[in-house]
């Protein structure tokens, strides 16, 4: 099956070659780098598919003006974000109801391409693309999202980024707010010729403690596209990340958060976490005809993640301690005992896959139909070691744990898009796949005789998991643009690696996650003035997966099958033109953008945990991490002479912190409930149309809201106080 991909990405580059002489394409020419080819949406992947789908313009972006790229996720129906430092390097996507920790429920991708560590093994979000050279968002929730992968449980996120340029221009953005941050964005864009562009983008951000993170970020891509020839295109994109930063998993305890004056306290001052990454892509387009193409994608990316993190006690009688301590000493777990030791988590992780998809328009009883048939091959290795350090800013430490994770994968898919009649499109797909993991444990802690030693070995144990994954949607079109739709789809994620195996190198049954999921909902415009999406869901877990990593607040070894779980709820999105709505002659714009969501995420089997001296079921009991409801709600108002302002608000409901619901807090602050909060953001800018500028001045979390983001890892997380940032763009 290898050579058969290497076989399809070398025949039709070979095609291209030997095509016709260099010339501009026709007009079918769309942009690469897409899932699903709608030259109508360049890199989309939500054209023309079934289900509950929405994006987000270059417009948006720049009229938000986001601090992260949480502020957007927050405007999708469905998407529950939670802040972990506030400025979105490591994003928390949890949908419709799913874990957040880490994105873990969630492909994430860039402009098709994965991004996280190992998509099937370790499929965290400790990198995430930067959103300052964003040109979109996509998420798509519902059964078309089954032709990717791994993940097909709580949908899609898709990162755009800019197609071919018409024309050469450069683009400079400076922002400076609050933390002594500072931002500078340079982009260049170049259409050498008809055939050839070039776009590059290089961003410098950085901050001395913004809420109780600093950090200095590197960011640098280029995407270089040729035409070939009248029948092929090629695409060429190549990027680095830089990121340093003090970001820390301790957090506040209760009675920390009590007192109201220590939110963004540095309790380990000497944490550091490193990232870098490089990433490279090679995307080829080969159209056969107007109706037939195949797309080829090869990518290989590494990331490597080291941190170095003080450890900590809530132990009073805890060994080697500096002497610090943070919280009240007179409370059981209520104070924090700082150690004077540390342990480095040093971590690389390498990603190479290739993929080539056939597209063919054909007609089925006079109508118009189209057929994806494709195959997919990926590996994946991670390289893992800690060391632990005799001081608690130790540079580098005693080697204690070294291993080695390796993971192989390939699929293949078909999906089906028949038009029944003029108003009903039937789509039903499927994808195969197969993943072969290893652990291979080098150096760990062994019970030896009865003690625990630091052992060298060559122990390697492995598993393997084939799946197939059905989906079908129906969508019939009321008016032209109107529709209903419905699907169902199996949702599918094989265990993260290091729960299904432990260190000791014994393999768990640990069943892949698995639900089916299903969605009715309505979608369309009316009058030229409002556009509206509503969904009603319902997925059914027949097992999942809870989360066991210290980023999640667990112990970080392995775990027995979560249970099911049922997943149920509505959610509804507007966009309402409110002057073309009064049939308004001003030139003004006047847009108000809403969407809501409401959420059920229970337990619905028998399921036991251990509560002191009892065991208590759990069935019944809200899944921790799943709002009940989250809202928000935008208004923009731009006059004709360029100035104009946007105020956004963000609701997000109660949640619980544990599995057992608890309403009253925990004193270590990691357990109860985490109440209701808002956050209102307002921008003003002006246009200066003479130069091609914007001047923009935002101010975050308008109201200074406190309120608790996250119990997670080890601690509470307070939201971002308020935050002022004024940003200057040009483009020449």
């Amino acid at each position: 099956m290898h050579r058969f991909i290497c076989f399809l990405f070398l025949f039709e580059f070979s095609q291209s070659i030997y095509s016709q002489k260099l010339s501009a394409s026709d007009d079918s020419t769309f942009e690469l780098g897409s899932i699903i080819f709608k030259k109508s949406k360049p890199n989309s992947i939500i054209c023309n598919v079934p289900g509950s789908t929405a994006s987000l313009s270059k417009i948006d972006l720049k009229l938000i003006a986001p601090l992260s790229a949480n502020e957007m996720f927050r405007k999708f129906a469905g998407v529950h974000v939670v802040d972990e430092e506030g400025v979105g390097m490591r994003i928390n996507i949890g949908i419709r109801g799913l874990d957040p920790d880490r994105s873990r429920g969630v492909l994430v991708l860039e402009d098709g391409i994965p991004v996280s560590l190992n998509p099937y093994g370790e499929p965290e979000l400790y990198y995430s693309p930067v959103i300052d050279r964003m040109s979109g968002l996509e998420v798509m929730k519902g059964s078309g999202q089954i032709i990717y992968g791994p993940q097909t449980i709580g949908g899609v996120v898709n990162y755009l980024t800019s197609g071919m340029p018409d024309k050469n221009e450069l683009k400079v953005k400076i922002s400076a707010g609050s933390g002594a941050l500072a931002n500078l964005l340079i982009n260049h864009s170049a259409k050498i010729n008809n055939n050839v562009g070039i776009n590059t983008s290089i961003m410098r951000k950085r901050a001395d403690q913004l809420g109780y993170v600093s950090f200095g970020i590197t960011d640098f891509n280029t995407k270089l596209f040729l035409k070939l020839n009248k029948k092929a295109d090629l695409i060429y994109k190549l990027g680095v990340y830089d990121e340093v930063s003090n970001s820390t998993y301790i957090g506040l305890t209760q009675t920390m958060f009590n007192q109201g004056n220590q939110d963004f306290t540095l309790m380990s001052p000497a944490d550091l976490l490193k990232i870098r990454r490089y990433s490279s892509s090679l995307t080829h387009l080969y159209r056969f005809s107007k109706k037939t193409s195949l797309q080829s994608n090869v990518y290989a990316y590494t990331t490597s993640r080291n941190w170095q993190r003080q450890d900590f006690s809530s132990t009073k009688s805890t060994s080697n301690q500096t002497g610090v301590i943070w919280g009240d000493t007179s409370v059981e777990n209520g104070a924090i005992y700082m150690r004077n030791q540390n342990a480095h988590r040093d971590r690389q992780f390498q990603v190479f896959g290739m993929e080539s998809k056939l597209n063919h328009e054909y007609l089925f009883l006079e109508r118009a139909s189209e057929v994806k048939v494709g195959v997919r091959y990926l590996a994946e290795k991670a390289f893992e070691q800690r060391k632990n350090g005799r001081k608690y800013d130790a540079k580098s430490g005693d080697l204690v744990e070294d291993e080695i994770r390796t993971g192989n994968a390939i699929s293949a898919f078909v999906h089906n898009q028949i038009s029944l009649t003029s108003k009903i499109i039937f789509t039903a797909g499927v994808r195969l796949g197969n993943y072969d993991y290893n652990r291979n444990i080098l150096r760990n802690t062994f019970r030896v005789n009865n003690v625990n030693r630091i052992v060298d070995t060559n122990l390697i144990a492995g598993n393997s998991i084939m799946t197939i994954i059905p989906g079908a949607g129906l969508n019939f079109n009321i008016k032209p643009n109107n529709t209903i739709f419905a699907g169902v789809h199996k949702g599918f994620a094989p265990p993260r690696l290091k729960d299904a195996i432990t260190a000791q190198g014994v393999v768990y049954q640990l069943d892949a996650e698995e639900s089916w999921n299903y969605e009715v909902g309505t979608r369309g415009t009316f009058k030229q003035f409002l556009t509206y999406e509503f969904t009603g869901f319902y997925m059914q877990f027949e097992n999942q997966i809870i989360p066991v990593s210290e980023s999640s607040g667990g112990t970080g070894s392995g775990l027995v099958n979560g249970g099911q779980t049922i997943h149920q709820g509505i959610e509804a999105s507007f966009k309402l033109n409110i002057l073309n709505m009064l049939r308004s002659k001003s030139r003004s714009k006047l847009h108000f953008q809403n969407n809501l969501s409401f959420v059920k995420a229970y337990y619905n089997k028998d399921r036991f945990i251990n509560s002191g001296s009892e065991q208590i079921n759990i069935k019944d009991n809200y899944t921790p991490y799943a709002p009940k409801y989250f809202h928000t709600a935008s208004l923009n108002y731009e006059l004709p002479m360029g100035l104009g302002f946007v105020a956004n608000a963000s609701f997000t409901g109660e949640q619980f912190g544990d599995e057992l619901n608890s309403i009253v807090p925990s004193n270590d602050g990691r357990e109860g409930m985490i109440e209701a909060f808002k956050v209102f953001d307002v921008n003003v800018y002006y246009k200066i149309k003479k130069i091609n500028a914007q001047l923009t001045g935002s101010v975050k979390n308008l109201t200074n809201e406190r309120y608790i983001t996250s119990r997670r890892p080890q601690g509470i997380r307070v939201g971002l106080p308020r935050i002022a940032v004024v940003t200057f763009e040009m483009t020449f």
